[in-house]
C-alpha cells in the first residue's frame, strides 16, 4: 500500500471519530486549500502594472511613503493613517 493511501485511511479513521470542533477545523483547512490565489483573479494589465512598480522600486526609482507624508502632511489629516508610518 502506498504512503498516500495509508495516510488517507488514517485521516478517514480520525474523521469517523472526530467531534464537531475537530471537523470544523479540518473543513476550514480544506476549504482554504481550495481557494484560489488573488493574483490569479486580477486582470493581466493590473499584473503588469504591479510588476513594473515592484521593478522600479527594486531599482531605487520611486518615493517612499514616509517621504511623501513629510512633504505633504496635509494629506494625512482626517485620516486613519498615522503620519509616522
Amino acid at each position: 500500500m502506498d504512503k498516500v493511501k495509508i495516510l488517507k485511511n488514517r485521516v478517514k479513521k480520525y474523521i469517523d471519530n472526530a467531534d464537531e470542533s475537530v471537523l470544523k477545523m479540518g473543513y476550514a483547512m480544506l476549504e482554504v486549500n481550495e481557494k484560489s490565489d488573488w493574483w490569479d483573479d486580477i486582470p493581466m494589465d493590473a499584473k503588469k502594472s504591479i510588476n513594473k512598480a515592484l521593478k522600479d522600486l527594486d531599482e531605487g526609482k520611486g518615493i517612499s511613503n514616509k517621504h511623501v507624508k513629510k512633504m505633504h502632511p496635509e494629506w494625512c489629516q482626517n485620516s486613519l493613517v498615522t503620519p509616522g508610518y
